[in-house]
């Protein structure tokens, strides 16, 4: 590391629990942020403060005035702007040195497994349900781990998965509701420090799984009531949906 990183990173390196060695490991790590919104934003911002080395940032949608008011990589100046190159020039302005893969596309189960393959873990940061749905599934079938986050009003929700060694998100929830059915925050609304505290939730587990400390948030999630100010730990069900049990039959059978 150059005196710049040295200087940069000086207080992470004075953590005990993460120190050279994991700055290096970060540094070496390879982020998939889904999503450059609500989520997203404080995601991608804290994953280039803390020096992971490449950061993937994939959004199909464009900056939009309702958006600024939780989505802080977004300026006024940047409505119309594809939000990945809106996302792009703040976090280049805030830590140059790193890699940036943009990816202007929706993740699909078509172009999903190809993308999560050149990256070691995927923060998924979107807002609708066939999205976090398709990006669990994508990341269970390719063994890569990730963070789930979800938003609506006051409250806030995150859980980690690792493909075979915890359950995914369809184990705890099944399937994917109909979305005529629930509302969205376009109707339900957020509050914009919600997103902001779970999407750093997020950046910090990407954070511990890379430089290798700490415990993740594996088989429990953390929910957050922003009119209380009160946190609730949730223990989930073992591994059982029939996506885990086709990928990782022998963790599945262990746990039954």
């Amino acid at each position: 590391m150059d005196a710049h990183g040295l200087e940069r990173y000086r207080r992470n390196l004075l953590i005990p629990e993460l120190g050279p060695a994991g700055q290096a490991k970060l540094a070496a790590g390879r982020v998939l942020v889904v999503g450059a919104g609500g989520l997203g934003s404080p995601a991608l911002y804290q994953l280039a403060c803390a020096g992971v080395g490449t950061l993937g940032i994939m959004d199909h949608d464009r900056v939009e005035l309702s958006n600024l008011q939780r989505q802080f990589l977004h300026f006024t100046r940047d409505i119309g702007r594809p939000k990945v190159d809106s996302a792009l020039d703040k976090l280049l302005d805030l830590n140059p040195a790193l890699r940036f893969r943009i990816h202007p596309e929706t993740f699909t189960a078509e172009n999903g497994a190809d993308l999560i393959s050149d990256y070691d873990f995927v923060v998924e940061a979107t807002d609708n349900f066939e999205a976090k749905f398709g990006i669990n599934d994508a990341c269970v079938r390719a063994g890569v781990p990730f963070s789930h986050g979800g938003v609506i009003g006051l409250i806030g929700q995150t859980m980690t998965v690792l493909p075979g060694a915890g359950p995914c998100v369809r184990c705890v929830f099944k399937e994917a509701p109909n979305a005529a059915e629930v509302q969205g925050a376009d109707q339900a609304g957020v509050l914009g420090a919600v997103p902001g505290i779970i999407g750093s939730i997020q950046a910090l587990e990407a954070v511990k799984y890379l430089a290798g400390f700490g415990r993740l948030l594996l088989g429990r999630m953390i929910t957050f009531d922003a009119g209380d100010c009160r946190f609730r730990e949730v223990t989930l069900p073992p591994l059982s949906c029939a996506l885990c049990r086709e990928a990782f039959p022998q963790s599945t059978s262990q746990e039954t």
